[in-house]
């Protein structure tokens, strides 16, 4: 017998195999009323295991994905949480609020009394000072992104590079775990900026939000600062973004001062 015959018979003897457990099974339910409880709830049974089997399957391969997006919604909680405790103070028009803590930063709201915006050096003075618990080398932020660096405390004003100085460098990062760069103003517009030094072979995009890295100690991490415009290479090596800045620092007054708790601990750390 040739080998298609071979798997023509297999198959017709399975068939009639089938056949004769279908029937086999029709008439033992037929049988009586105690097979037809026994058996249905066999089929029940089976059909149960099996069709949580394949839901548990399912289950652990949607898992990663499932965890991934806990994840993305935490993530993004935590920066709208963050985000409106910068809006409080300019909200309620006060800053009448008290410092507060959130994870290794000190938070302290403040007004701006006084802004320069009309040369390649523009600073601004807070009304919150020494007494009020501001040291220099402190953070700015306001609701739409980083604003200045503290230079020098009174007892009850501070002075401030605004972001708006050509002196003024913040470290950044593209999306949540991108590449970091520097972010400096463009020295024209008052929402431009330029990020810099980012390895041409990271993949970039319109529209790309640029947050805060974190590891300069002044400014918290993932602080959205703006999006990004267009880019060019420098080189041959890194690109040069154009950055839309979120803040219009032409409309700003209430802003919130940054102290990283943490400050001095890690100055001795690096010292060794």
């Amino acid at each position: 017998m040739s080998r298609k015959g071979n798997i023509l018979y297999y198959i017709t003897i399975a068939a009639i195999f089938i056949i004769m457990e279908v029937a086999a099974l029709g008439m033992l339910k037929h049988n009586g009323p105690l097979q037809d409880t026994w058996l249905s709830k066999g089929i029940h049974g089976f059909m149960s295991a099996v069709w949580g089997g394949t839901e548990s399957i399912s289950g652990y391969f949607h898992l990663r994905t499932a965890n991934r997006e806990l994840s993305e919604e935490n993530e993004m909680l935590i920066r709208q949480l963050r985000k409106y405790e910068y809006m409080y103070g300019a909200i309620s028009g006060t800053d009448s609020l008290t410092a507060y803590c959130v994870g290794n930063y000190m938070y302290i709201p403040a007004t701006i009394t006084k802004v320069s915006k009309s040369n390649q050096h523009n600073y601004l003075i807070i009304n919150k000072g020494s007494s009020d618990g501001i040291k220099a080398h402190s953070g700015i932020v306001g609701r739409n992104g980083v604003i200045g660096i503290v230079d020098a405390v009174s007892a009850h004003y501070s002075y401030a590079r605004a972001f708006t100085n050509s002196d003024m460098v913040v470290s950044t990062r593209i999306g949540r775990d991108g590449a970091v760069g520097a972010l400096r103003w463009n020295g024209r517009d008052s929402r431009g900026a330029i990020l810099s030094e980012i390895p041409q072979h990271i993949a970039v995009s319109q529209g790309d939000t640029v947050y805060t890295s974190g590891y300069s100690a002044i400014f918290p991490p993932d602080i959205p600062i703006g999006t990004i415009e267009k880019w060019k290479t420098i080189n041959g090596a890194t690109y040069e973004m154009d950055i839309r800045m979120f803040t219009d620092f032409s409309k700003i007054r209430y802003v919130t001062v940054t102290a990283n708790l943490d400050k001095e601990e890690l100055k001795n750390l690096e010292k060794r």
